[in-house]
């Protein structure tokens, strides 16, 4: 496996840095306070390429490999501080975009990816429920076939992107097909009668990327709507999450670099007892702690990157990556913190704020505990 960039991918990787410390993050602290979501940042990305990395020529995008897809996100994460700006686009493109690449059909690509593309259609992923999270195969939304048309029913929580989506992917049990048999996904756009979603949540971090509930209520859609087969609807989940958990870890992977680059240069120019405070061993140490889990940290995320390039499945090598990266990225941010000292602390510095948003990632795409349980499966425990 050779991770080295190409001379293309270093250009690519390169400008997707500049881009985003020139044109992202933008009054972050002002829209942070207000939990707004930075429309104007998203349109940016759009232009400059982001949301369309894995979409194929032929519908408006880049059609990126997984590897360059990796390596860029990890540009924005270095160069962007809004992670939750980056929580955002990642929901999209793996858990919207990326299913209607591999799952849809060409009246669906053709409705929704040129759009999504240039930034005019923002989409969601719903599968959460308020009574299953990482328990999907007990999920309480159903689907009733009625004709040419399926009616859905059920209530979805902590949806990510859904006070400002255009298209929800709902998941939802077809009825009469019990357990994995019946999980079907559909494309659901807003203002379909029967559907209604609340106004985003307060969050403790990412609080520019807005979360909502989502209610059905005879909420009727085309048999057209439905995303791959009846029944396809946990291998189009399984499909996006080992993507999201590559991709959308790939900009933590760059935050935590943005992290080291910051704390170094604050521990060569922090002074006390009459020299930087980096000469002290405890505060070296845990900046060389954090190096060891960036590093560590990439290769777990280029290998499932790779395989997945390979045409590989990789659901446990993508669960250990997730869990690593999630866990290291808390910890750095902690870390972060202490070498910063009392300024560290402020929220005028903008240093807490990572590990606000990073606790967040022990939880979403599957919480550290689901990954560990992944893992010990595929052990065969």
């Amino acid at each position: 496996m050779d991770f080295s960039l190409s001379a293309e991918q270093r250009e690519l990787v390169d400008a997707a840095t500049a881009f985003a410390r020139q044109e992202l993050g933008h009054d972050l602290a002002k829209l942070e306070d207000a939990a707004e979501f930075p429309r104007d940042a998203w349109r940016a990305c759009a232009r400059f390429g982001i949301q369309g990395l894995p979409v194929p020529p032929s519908l408006g995008g880049a059609g990126a490999d997984v590897l360059t897809t990796t390596f860029v996100m990890e540009a924005l994460g270095y160069g962007c501080p809004d992670n939750g700006l980056l929580f955002s686009l990642n929901a999209q493109l793996w858990s919207v975009e990326h299913p209607l690449v591999t799952f849809g059909t060409l009246a669906q690509q053709q409705a929704y990816l040129p759009g999504m593309v240039s930034g005019d259609i923002i989409g969601g992923h719903a599968m959460t429920e308020p009574g299953s999270g990482s328990d999907a195969l007990h999920m309480r939304t159903r689907a009733e076939r009625s004709g040419d048309d399926y009616i859905l029913n059920g209530e979805k929580q902590f949806i990510t992107n859904a006070p400002v989506a255009d298209v929800l992917l709902v998941y939802a049990a077809v009825a009469g097909r019990p357990g994995m048999a019946g999980l079907s996904a559909f494309l659901v756009d807003a203002g379909t009668p029967g559907l209604r979603v609340t106004s985003a949540f307060e969050k403790m971090g990412l609080r520019t990327s807005p979360m909502g509930e989502v209610a059905l209520t005879d909420c009727r859609v085309s048999a057209t709507a439905r995303l791959g087969p009846e029944g396809a609807g946990m291998a189009i989940f399984n499909s996006s999450m080992e993507w999201e958990r590559s991709c959308l870890f790939a900009s933590a992977v760059g935050g935590m670099r943005r992290q080291l680059d910051a704390c170094v240069a604050y521990a060569r120019s922090r002074e006390q007892f009459g020299q930087p405070i980096g000469k002290f061993q405890a505060v070296a140490g845990k900046l060389a702690d954090m190096y060891v889990r960036l590093e560590a940290a990439k290769l777990l995320l280029y290998r499932v990157a790779w395989l997945k390039q390979q045409g590989k499945s990789a659901p446990a090598e993508a669960a250990a990556a997730k869990l690593f990266t999630s866990e290291a990225w808390v910890q750095s941010s902690r870390d972060a913190i202490q070498a910063h000292g009392a300024w560290g602390y402020l929220k005028e510095a903008g240093i807490e704020r990572d590990l606000r948003d990073a606790i967040a990632s022990t939880i979403y795409s599957g919480t550290s505990e689901i990954q560990r349980v992944i893992v010990a499966r595929m052990l065969g425990l």
